[in-house]
């Protein structure tokens, strides 16, 4: 076949649509636990064309039915093994093995979660990993950031623009974040600074209510009622399978050479796999579109 896509989210399923209408008839295989993050999100509301917001896993319903119209063929399933190190590239699942002139590898990031008994029952309830995504709900509520990057620090003074109170939980006496990043979450009047403690569980029965902490210095535990928690300790981008054989940076993402292209002729990449700072749906989507047109222009020998 002509072009197979790895990944199922925006940046996928939109590769696949623009793909399929360029009649290149691809196959995105796009894992047992299809849709990418937005499945893990309740309600979508900054993804131009739905005024009145949209569920996270509707959205990507409506993403892949119109890949499907247009010709794409989604197999799901997770791709095991890869080999671009020989052309026609080789894809392989659990049940089959495919070849492809062209890959577009669009297997975004996964976010790194605290392990909390309550907390993967809660995501979309309250307990989230993007601020820019959900912060607009928690408007005149009280929040909690975990973590104390630069990423967790951000996260912290977006949520300011929403929110009452943002008390950000760290392990550690004092911020890993950049120093200009620390003055401004110290100097914020809006946050406050859980210091030296970890949480130990999220607590709530069908929405966030508090969280439990733990004081890792002088061992005492209490309760922070809480109407929101955001997990901010990274990133792990879904590239294991490629190691070795297509050029990652030290985070492990994607390297671009130009535009979408890799470090592999023939080998395209889309959205969060490859961009670590936007980390939205529509710019995943836009990289999407654009993968699948250098894909295009490659497979008709333009490049």
């Amino acid at each position: 076949m002509k072009l197979i896509i790895l990944g199922s989210g925006p940046a996928g399923l939109t590769a696949a649509i623009y793909a399929a209408r360029a009649n290149l008839a691809p196959l995105a295989i796009g894992g047992y636990q299809s849709g990418g993050q937005l499945m893990l999100t309740s309600e979508v509301e900054n993804f131009p064309g739905f005024p009145e917001g949209i569920l996270g896993p509707e959205l990507m319903s409506r993403f892949r039915e119109q890949a499907e119209r247009f010709g794409a063929t989604i197999v799901d399933e997770d791709a095991v093994e890869v080999d671009l190190l020989r052309h026609p590239f080789h894809v392989s699942t659990d049940s089959a093995t495919y070849e492809a002139e062209a890959i577009i590898i669009a297997t975004g990031a996964s976010a790194r979660w605290l392990g909390l008994p309550n907390e993967a029952r809660l995501i979309g309830h309250g307990v989230s990993s993007c601020a820019t995504c959900d912060g607009f709900f928690f408007r005149d509520k009280e929040v909690v950031v975990v973590g104390g990057g630069d990423t967790a620090v951000e996260e912290a003074l977006f949520l300011t623009k929403f929110a009452r109170r943002v008390t950000l939980v760290h392990r550690r006496d004092q911020l890993r974040a950049s120093k200009i990043m620390q003055d401004r979450a110290l100097g914020h009047p809006k946050i406050s600074f859980a210091w030296n403690s970890v949480v130990e569980d999220v607590l709530g029965r069908d929405h966030v209510e508090a969280i439990r902490l733990h004081d890792v210095k002088a061992g005492d535990r209490s309760v922070l009622r809480t109407d929101g928690v955001f997990v901010a300790i990274g990133y792990t981008p879904n590239t294991r399978i490629f190691a070795g054989q297509i050029d990652l940076d030290e985070k492990g993402y994607v390297r671009v050479h130009g535009h979408t292209r890799t470090s592999v002729p023939g080998v395209f990449v889309a959205g969060d796999v490859e961009d670590y700072h936007y980390r939205q749906a529509i710019t995943a989507a836009g990289a999407g579109c654009r993968a699948a047109m250098d894909a295009e222009k490659y497979l008709e020998g333009i490049e």
